[in-house]
């Protein structure tokens, strides 16, 4: 934390301002600031090392060769240029890097076909950006697709099963809801322990967070299912199985798919945070916002993740209108 002051002509007048900023910060350059050299090695040193997925490497030995040229390449001033042209300019990373590493004569100039969100409109931005937008879209689709998935088979048929335990249902639907009370970005990080990073941690943490309003709805569904259509069935000498699969459940479907489209629309919402545990999708243009405070870049992510959570709520109102029993407004 950094604070800087100014004085008038009056010396009351003074005002300060607090900074969050680290060593390479490039907002360090805007302010008439001196970073002081740490002559007792209080901080860790700042190093430029390569980062290389280890999985890669291993395919890839050379890579280790050619990243080992920019161990110790770019010092503290270099960088803090470098991030002022991204934070403050809004210069796409790729070209600042591409021209970083053309700097340092690592490699042969050419042109890089990235824009700067400055130089466009919102517009334009999403059409330049449209390849790599569509491909997040579907890999974000993908997600909660098999997420929800997941959701349905482990709740549909355990509220069917409550169905006929309704002493104990009401309980294991609460336990099962404090589920919700957990912070997404919590249960994703308690995943990474025990599943490491990726696409499966996340697709485990949204299929538990979509179960809840599945559970809810089948349970409800089936238990207020039409009395008089369960009496009569009764009478006729259906046993409980068959008024469970052939009255209940049919009569119960549009609450079912109810809970379906509630679930569906939160899983589309929290899977924008798998991206911070490497699981892709639409989150990995905002969290790329957040860390450069590029508003366009996190709209990029968050407009088309709101506009996917309205198609797919209307997909399954299509779906929920179809399957609606005959006589059932």
């Amino acid at each position: 934390e950094i604070y800087t002051g100014t004085t008038s002509s009056a010396a009351s007048d003074v005002y300060k301002r607090q900074l969050d900023v680290y060593t390479t910060d490039g907002r360090l350059l805007t302010h008439d600031l001196v970073v002081l050299e740490d002559d007792r090695g209080f901080f860790p040193p700042y190093q430029a090392a390569p980062l290389v997925r280890g999985d890669t490497l291993r395919a890839h030995p050379e890579i280790g060769n050619v990243l080992a040229l920019l161990a110790d390449a770019i010092d503290e001033d270099a960088m803090r240029a470098l991030n002022l042209r991204v934070q403050d300019g809004g210069e796409p990373i790729e070209r600042v890097a591409q021209e970083a590493l053309e700097d340092l004569g690592l490699v042969a100039d050419r042109a890089v076909d990235k824009v700067s969100t400055s130089e466009v409109s919102f517009a334009g931005y999403l059409w330049s950006e449209r390849r790599s937008l569509g491909a997040r879209t579907l890999e974000h689709l993908g997600l909660t697709a098999l997420a929800l998935a997941f959701g349905m088979l482990v709740a549909v048929p355990l509220g069917l099963a409550l169905e006929r335990r309704r002493g104990a249902a009401e309980g294991i639907i609460r336990v099962v809801g404090v589920t919700q009370t957990i912070p997404s970005i919590a249960l994703l990080a308690f995943m990474i322990p025990l599943l490491g990073v990726g696409p499966v941690p996340a697709l485990v943490a949204l299929s538990i967070y979509s179960i809840f309003p599945i559970l809810r709805n089948t349970y409800t569904g089936v238990r207020d299912a039409s009395p008089e259509a369960v009496a009569a069935a009764t009478a006729l000498g259906m046993t409980d199985g068959d008024v469970l699969r052939r009255v209940r459940l049919p009569l119960a479907v549009p609450v079912i798919l109810a809970g379906v489209r509630t679930s569906a629309v939160l899983t589309v919402g929290t899977a924008t945070l798998a991206a911070f545990i490497g699981a892709g999708g639409l989150g990995v243009p905002i969290v790329a916002g957040l860390q450069l405070a590029d508003t366009t870049r996190i709209l990029s992510g968050a407009l088309p993740a709101a506009a996917l959570a309205m198609i797919v709520d209307g997909l399954l109102a299509g779906a929920e209108h179809l399957l609606r029993p005959r006589g059932i407004d």
